[in-house]
């Protein structure tokens, strides 16, 4: 390839798309802080900074692949990590593996905050039953084996 078609091929980089990521992990911690204390006001405020910041990732990971494209590689994550392999950089190489643990750590603060979401939501949903006098029982009861004790109790006999 000539120095002139290596000009007209954008660069392939992902360090917006690791500035970003660092950024989502940083609101998911606040979001997840903000659950924790049920502070609402705060929740309702990260709702369209977190829009702002994916729409972004969204670009900077198409402006990517477009890239990768141009310069003859798949435009996805196989296409970077072949396109990583012929570089043969140690800091490059490094720097992909800590982006790639990045995005496993903001998946799983994503999963932790959705089941934050849903207990919040589960408590929310009895406190309305009980409010509209739909509650059912909602006390477990525990035998002496620690099972769960429905209305009727039936014993099971043995013979030996």
């Amino acid at each position: 390839m000539s120095t002139a078609d290596r000009t007209s091929v954008p660069a392939i980089s992902f360090e917006a798309d690791a500035t970003l990521v660092a950024e989502l992990i940083d609101d998911l911690q606040n979001e997840q802080t903000a659950l924790i204390s049920a502070d609402l006001d705060m929740i309702e405020q990260m709702v369209d900074r977190r829009v702002g910041l994916l729409q972004a990732l969204g670009e900077a990971a198409n402006t990517r692949y477009t890239a990768l494209a141009a310069a003859g590689f798949e435009a996805n994550e196989n296409g970077m990590s072949k396109w990583l392999e012929l570089r043969s950089s140690s800091v490059l190489d490094d720097a992909w593996v800590k982006f790639q643990k990045q995005l496993a750590q903001a998946k799983e603060l994503n999963r932790l905050n959705g089941v934050l979401i849903n207990k919040h939501f589960l408590r929310n949903q009895e406190k309305l039953a009980v409010l509209q006098g739909n509650a059912t029982n909602s006390t477990q009861l525990y035998g002496k084996n620690g099972q769960s004790r429905g209305g009727s109790s039936t014993r099971a006999s043995f013979s030996v």
